[in-house]
């Protein structure tokens, strides 16, 4: 019997059997790097960057003079995983602006850039160039709710003023939650607040610059007041990326059927639009024989479809899909020009480089994790069918347009579903029924419709288009309130620990970029964040920034200290543990008793009392027999226990607070987000 060969010989043959898809590891290796960089406590400082700096150029000189496979792969990884640290370090320095310290009112002016709807269905604007009377260090942007009239047209570039409520950009509502303030700190807001008076226009000069924003508020009102209700709102997001028009109803009817990735311009829209401008410019040139005999039909559309789908992308934004989706396309209309075949899975790694190159932080966004995990699934999916599916015959037209489409929901819905309950807590199940009833409408109805409206809409002849975008419209949003309506459409679930997801990434991209029997090593990361979100466990007891909401963790679910008020930090906390309920269905008076405005409970032998308002904090004798002691209001006074005031909680954020062996131990959100850009 022969001896074993070595393992480097081993490991330079798996190698090279990987040989045509180690590209496709190129952005998985950067992201690992920006990945890192994020998960750090404290800001990197100059000897950090440098030593990874320096760790890069050694990289690269190994990767120069290395002669083996192994080593030159090896040696690209780390060199890769460098650079995505650095460019997520490069990206947050360059983006440094001031941030408001302190809670402001009063006058606020500035220029609109953006206009959508916040999660209490008001309208919201988005103003650069601000003016704040008597505040140094102005943010550069701030977000407004709208409580109030808008007198003033809500247009990019209208210059507009008002009076209202300005904070600095919150944290999570309690440890280790979504942090809002990183996600403002990418998106250069300094501010967010709202108004509750008219907002009026403040300068009577004409809009200037932002005319693709304007272009998209002319169009999207073009459209709504073709298609009235909330089909023109699902026609106007679908057609200009403007989603200020559908309401909150719709939007929740759809992310319970699992059909909100329709009003997500994304790589459907993208590959639909380009696809329909393909198809018709080669039918025009193929009907003219003088073209025909002169021109490659294949790539004058080609050349056509590309600027069309660049349009699209500037018209409906930077979002995450939109951009994958653009690239992709014209990775493939390249390969056309260029007389070569587009790889998708090499298009794909592109797109990934192009987006965290770019935007590094978009790593963290779940529209980022979910676009890409669809895509990849899909195209692996695709290309192992037998060819028997790509040209069906006979009776195989019929079923297998079904077969595909259920084929396609199937494996995008279960590559998506992990990332959507990891970040939403939702898991909608009846997605599969509701995407072969509505995809079809948006297919040949909604996304034909706009292309053909934006050809013959200027002529005047508009009509047929709009009746197909508004009955196409009407189908899908009807179809997503039924499915909504069914018993169980979806169901909550509890918000897993932090590694889950990167466990989940790193098992799904394993089993399908690696070649091989190998692949089955996918299995060891998915059992790890199956068992590690299946043993996921909540905090005993939440205590909101502004001290006024406890919850409590009983049998039957949490416990909240009031039906109303701190709405957001209660829905968050039911929403991570997995708990339907709203706000006035958790309060439990009988968990958490209040009396004269103070509450009084027993945590693990620890006594803890909580005091809401001057009158109340102001009778408490010392802490009252409390260990620890919480209140909404700054207490200058001294007081023989661990206090958590109003001044205190505006540094430490919410806590958290868990049952242990030596009593109860305390995390506050400061000390699990750590010295970072964003929080300091």
């Amino acid at each position: 019997m022969g001896a074993a060969p070595a393992p480097g010989p081993r490991i330079e043959a798996a190698l090279a059997r990987q040989r045509a898809y180690l590209a496709c590891w190129t952005p998985v290796c950067l992201g690992a790097g920006i990945g890192i960089w994020f998960a750090l406590s404290r800001e990197p400082g100059a000897a950090i960057y440098g030593g990874v700096a320096g760790l890069a150029a050694l990289c690269l000189a190994l990767r120069m003079l290395s002669r083996g496979l192994a080593g030159r792969v090896l040696a690209m990884a780390l060199l890769l995983i460098c650079v995505g640290f650095l460019l997520a370090g490069a990206r947050a320095n360059s983006l440094s602006a001031p941030v408001l310290g302190y809670r402001y009112y009063g006058p606020i002016e500035g220029r609109i850039v953006d206009v959508d709807r916040s999660q209490s269905d008001r309208l919201r604007i988005t103003l650069d160039r601000l003016r704040l009377e008597d505040v140094r260090g102005v943010p550069h942007r701030a977000r407004l709710s709208l409580h109030g009239n808008h007198l003033a047209p809500l247009a990019p570039g209208t210059r507009v003023m008002t009076t209202g409520h300005l904070s600095p950009p919150p944290g999570p509502a309690e440890p280790g939650g979504f942090d809002f303030r990183r996600h403002a700190w990418f998106l250069g807001l300094g501010a967010v607040g709202y108004s509750r008076v008219p907002l009026l226009l403040a300068s009577d000069a004409p809009a200037k610059g932002a005319w693709l924003a304007r272009l998209r508020v002319r169009l999207s009102a073009a459209i709504r007041s073709r298609i009235g209700g909330e089909a023109g709102g699902f026609a106007a997001a679908v057609s200009t990326g403007d989603r200020s028009g559908l309401g909150r109803a719709a939007n929740d009817a759809m992310r319970e059927a699992n059909l909100y990735h329709l009003v997500s311009i994304s790589g459907m829209h993208m590959a639909m639009l380009a696809g329909l401008v393909f198809w018709l410019v080669r039918a025009g040139v193929a009907a003219l024989p003088p073209l025909a005999l002169r021109l490659n039909g294949r790539k004058v559309a080609a050349a056509m479809a590309l600027p069309a789908a660049a349009f699209y992308l500037a018209l409906a934004g930077r979002d995450v899909a939109t951009e994958r989706a653009f690239i992709m396309v014209a990775v493939s209309l390249g390969s056309v020009l260029a007389d070569r075949r587009a790889l998708s899975l090499r298009g794909l790694a592109i797109a990934a480089l192009i987006v965290l190159g770019l935007r590094p932080e978009t790593l963290l966004n779940p529209g980022f994790q979910m676009s890409f995990a669809a895509v990849l699934a899909l195209v692996v999916a695709m290309g192992r069918l037998p060819s028997a599916w790509h040209r069906p015959r006979g009776l195989a037209r019929l079923w297998m347009p079904v077969a595909l489409l259920s084929l396609t929901s199937l494996v995008a819905g279960s590559a998506t579903a992990p990332f959507a309950a990891a970040h939403f807590n939702r898991v909608a199940h009846y997605g599969l029924l509701a995407n072969l009833l509505a995809v079809p409408a948006m297919g040949g109805l909604v996304m034909p419709g706009a292309v053909i409206l934006a050809v013959t809409g200027p002529l005047g002849l508009d009509q047929p288009a709009v009746w197909m975008i508004d009955w196409g419209s009407r189908w899908i949003l009807w179809v997503s309130a039924r499915i909504a309506e069914f018993d169980g459409a979806s169901s909550a679930v509890i918000a897993p620990p932090g590694a889950v997801v990167a466990l989940v990434a790193f098992g799904g991209l394993w089993g399908t970029l690696w070649q091989g029997r190998g692949r089955v090593a996918a299995l060891l990361p998915l059992a790890l964040a199956a068992g590690l979100w299946a043993r996921a466990e909540r905090p005993d007891l939440l205590i909101s920034d502004s001290g006024a909401l406890l919850g409590l963790m009983t049998p039957e679910g949490r416990a909240l200290s009031k039906p109303t008020g701190d709405g957001f930090a209660a829905g968050v906390w039911l929403e991570n543990d997995g708990d339907g309920r709203s706000q006035s269905e958790a309060h439990d008076p009988r968990a958490l008793p209040r009396h004269d405005r103070l509450l009084r409970i027993s945590f693990q032998g620890t006594e803890i009392v909580q005091v809401t308002g001057r009158t109340a904090l102001a009778k408490l004798q010392g802490c009252g027999g409390a260990d620890i002691l919480i209140t909404n209001q700054p207490d200058p006074a001294p007081r023989p226990c661990l206090r958590f005031d109003a001044t205190r909680l505006r540094d430490t954020g919410a806590i958290a607070l868990w049952r242990g062996p030596d009593g109860p131990r305390i995390e506050t959100v400061a000390e699990r987000a750590g010295r970072r850009l964003w929080t300091q």
